[in-house]
């Protein structure tokens, strides 16, 4: 058996003249939780949209659970709960019809689960999904996506429309409780401290390219945010090999830098730099940085 819930080799998407996805790379392990980031236009919604079979790889392979999802939908889309950006619920329904409907493509749809996210969401089953507001048609696709237990779990922007204290709290308790059964959560936000808060993983898309794919540890450990302060004034940023970033004016500067942390120390102590303050840098700056290397 593989322990691969999602590998994805060399896998690239054009629309017309504009490229999506460009040789793209992605293991996601079972049983772990991977964030997908990335700017507007990245390509993330064209990459899940990859997993679910709804596009057939141009060049390069898909499997989910060991299966191409666009030669076996049947099986592998029996194994996945999916949460739209889109939201594209039927608004004729009821909640209570939606969760009806839903349940009877799902042999494994566990009514107890589901009664108890709808309470927990705080949503009537008497609710027509018309009169939901964002947030709520939100949660009402989540029940829909999660409540037979699929396997693997894909959310795309699943926070959108949720207002901070509901997001910090549901999402992130949602995630954990699937992960912790040992099943699979591959999602996408824009929403960088959510992803840093919940991943196990994180892969970080540019321009259709992966530009980085690691354990959250690993990034988070191996990226170095130093203040610095200068007996001079630099009349421009830092060009020192493994500085991703630098921003500042006259003689203090923030530096952002991966790998080898002391290289880029010994070379600001040559230039009369002064190491002020060392810090761990947050997902969100890391991902600017990138964005911008």
């Amino acid at each position: 058996m593989s322990e691969s819930a999602v590998e994805i080799k060399g896998v690239s998407r054009s629309f017309g003249k504009t490229i999506a996805l460009d040789e793209v790379d992605l293991s996601v392990s079972k049983g772990s939780v991977v964030g997908l980031v990335g700017e507007n236009g990245a390509g993330k919604t064209t990459l899940l949209k990859h997993v679910l079979g709804l596009f057939k790889a141009r060049t390069g392979t898909v499997r989910v659970f060991g299966k191409d999802p666009v030669a076996d939908p049947e099986s592998v889309l029996g194994e996945i709960g999916y949460l739209s950006e889109v939201r594209d619920l039927p608004d004729w329904m009821k909640i209570g019809e939606l969760m009806s409907y839903t349940k009877a493509f799902f042999p494994s749809w566990d009514d107890a689960f589901a009664e108890e996210l709808r309470e927990m969401f705080e949503l009537s089953p008497d609710q027509k999904v018309k009169t939901l507001s964002r947030g709520q048609r939100a949660r009402a696709g989540l029940i829909a996506a999660i409540a037979h237990r699929p396997q693997l779990l894909v959310l795309d922007e699943p926070s959108s429309g949720l207002d901070p204290v509901v997001r910090r709290d549901i999402l992130a308790a949602v995630i954990r409780t699937v992960a912790d059964e040992g099943r699979t959560v591959l999602f996408s936000s824009h929403l960088l401290d959510e992803v840093q808060r919940v991943s196990d993983h994180v892969a970080m898309l540019h321009l259709g390219k992966m530009l980085l794919s690691s354990p959250m540890d690993d990034v988070l450990t191996s990226h170095h945010r130093l203040t610095v302060r200068f007996e001079q004034p630099l009349d421009s940023p830092l060009k020192i090999d493994g500085v991703l970033r630098c921003e500042g004016e006259g003689r203090e500067w923030t530096v952002l830098c991966n790998g080898d942390r002391a290289s880029v120390e010994h070379c600001i102590a040559q230039l009369s730099g002064e190491l002020v303050d060392r810090a761990a840098p947050t997902l969100d700056e890391i991902f600017v940085a990138r964005m911008n290397d």
